[in-house]
């Protein structure tokens, strides 16, 4: 059996990570001495805190590259092998749901919703929007690949359909949903599922990996946009229904009020 090398090419991934947080750094001590002015606590945390990304970012881009992206591609290419290819529509469906349940910017997404609406709109309800958007764009990205459909039968009345209900959806949900987009195509996703689909491409006999494989992540930034719009949809209706109810309470609380009047005269 080969050793796996764990670290190999470690000191790569670490040089990258560190010209990636360089800029960072510099922006931060140019605010500090001309804006901020933090106390020194706060700047050790700041601190404490840029070590822990650092080696965060490396150990888990380390990880993507022997271990996501490899078994990705096997499991890919194990599934275009299949007998029964409808079966990739489902599996498809279910390892996006996983995916984005898993994905820490959609985590942090959810939060900064949930705690600027003041729990109007709360984590569980954007968590489950969002993977369900992306568990069905993945599942189409499997039929796509499967019967050999161009991408832009997809991608054009998908953006169609955003446009028309950006007409329908309130302003805060618009500007949710555009941002669901590209915080949904983080790394568990880019990095296991594209390199599943491009495994199941190449399986698959007649498909082109580079045809077919890629522009799955188009598929995936679009769909929790429909889906939060979608939502937003479903929260108008909801408030113009309690809009409703309340001016039939009010006009209720009137009738009884003129009744209580006339009877008192």
């Amino acid at each position: 059996m080969n050793n796996i090398k764990i670290f190999y090419g470690f000191s790569h991934v670490l040089t990258e990570v560190a010209l990636a947080l360089v800029p960072l750094i510099i922006f931060f001590l140019f605010f500090q001495i001309v804006y901020l002015k933090l106390p020194k606590e706060k700047i050790v945390k700041l601190l404490i805190g840029l070590v822990l990304t650092f080696m965060g970012l490396s150990l888990f881009l380390q990880g993507v590259h022997i271990g996501f992206l490899p078994v990705g591609e096997q499991m890919g290419i194990a599934l275009g092998k299949l007998p029964n290819k409808w079966m990739l529509i489902v599996i498809g469906f279910v390892l996006g749901f996983v995916a984005t349940f898993a994905e820490p910017a959609v985590r942090i997404l959810n939060y900064e919703v949930e705690k600027v609406s003041s729990g109007y709109i709360p984590q569980k309800v954007m968590l489950y929007t969002l993977s369900i958007g992306v568990a069905v764009s993945i599942a189409v990205s499997m039929v796509r690949i499967i019967y050999g459909i161009p991408l832009m039968y997809f991608l054009v009345p998908g953006y169609l359909i955003a446009l028309i209900l950006i007409k329908f959806s309130t302003q805060t949900f618009v500007a949710i949903a555009f941002d669901s987009g590209g915080v949904a195509t983080g790394p568990m996703t880019v990095t296991f599922v594209l390199a599943m689909a491009i495994g199941v491409a190449s399986a698959i006999e007649g498909r082109d990996p580079l045809l077919d494989g890629f522009g799955m992540i188009s598929l995936v930034a679009i769909s929790p946009i429909l889906s939060v719009l979608i939502l937003g949809l479903l929260y108008g209706r909801k408030e113009k229904e309690i809009e409703q109810e309340c001016k039939h309470c009010e006009l209720e609380a009137e009738v009884n009020s003129n009744d209580s009047k006339k009877g008192s005269s």
